[in-house]
């Protein structure tokens, strides 16, 4: 469908485990099917160890909230480790990797960058951006810079912040991160216009409408996140990276940028 990146939102798990997770807790998409307790399915991901959550099904909830789109493939399925999902994917992809509710996972980044040691990314992430790394948590994004300095990190921005706000901290985002990931109710031309001052990417989240696609774009942002890739890569046209991918042709300009 022409999507450069795949995202993780990460959760840790109480025995230390990073897990592929959007909501901090399992009770939304998880189900405790036959003979196993409901309380494994239930609550915080940081409070059930990954035995736990592996007998949960996170599959059958999509099929009852959107049964046009419903599959019997999705019954029963499990929330992937982000180990599992290097193991199946290696150096073939590119990642953008969330770092969600840190504050109440100490440890959560050092596993991070353990894994992504282990499975050869530190290197292709600070050469070409094969992996970015987000938060909404300023202090995570300091600490991995203060761990690993080379890698391209993402400040988010909640959506109840506003361009002028957002503004204001962009020099203080300079100081550890590449770019910064904004509500695309809060991208206006100054903001655009702010960032590439300072040579910082903006990737506002999340653009399903063609026609705010082509509104983003005509701004002049440098990536945005979308649950419809195929729409994003119909408004764009033909790829004209020349066999460079979005993701290493944006480390080169960014670089470039920075006199780097």
């Amino acid at each position: 469908m022409g999507a450069d990146y795949i995202e993780q939102d990460l959760q840790l798990t109480k025995d230390g485990v990073l897990v592929a997770m959007h909501d901090d807790t399992l009770d939304r998409t998880a189900e405790a099917p036959p003979g196993v307790p409901k309380r494994f399915c239930s609550g915080p991901v940081i409070k059930r160890t990954l035995e736990q959550i592996k007998m949960c099904d996170v599959g059958s909830w999509f099929n009852e909230a959107y049964p046009q789109y419903a599959s019997e493939d999705y019954v029963g399925l499990k929330i992937p480790t982000l180990e599992e999902v290097f193991q199946r994917y290696g150096t073939s992809v590119n990642y953008y990797i969330e770092t969600k509710n840190p504050e109440a996972a100490p440890g959560m980044e050092e596993e991070l960058l353990r894994l992504m040691e282990k499975y050869d990314l530190i290197e292709p992430a600070a050469k070409d951006w094969q992996v970015l790394i987000q938060s909404f948590s300023a202090a995570s994004l300091q600490k991995i810079h203060a761990l690993e300095p080379s890698l391209p990190l993402i400040q988010l921005h909640s959506s109840t912040e506003t361009s002028e706000s957002i503004r204001a901290q962009l020099d203080l985002v300079l100081t550890y991160a590449v770019g910064m990931g904004p509500s695309k109710t809060d991208v206006d031309a100054a903001l655009v216009e702010a960032a590439h001052a300072r040579c910082l990417d903006v990737h506002p989240y999340t653009v399903n409408e063609t026609v705010e696609m082509e509104a983003l774009r005509s701004l002049g942002v440098d990536g945005m996140f979308t649950n419809f890739p195929d729409r994003l890569e119909g408004v764009l046209g033909k790829d004209a990276a020349g066999g460079k991918t979005g993701a290493s042709l944006a480390a080169e300009a960014s670089k470039a940028c920075r006199g780097s």
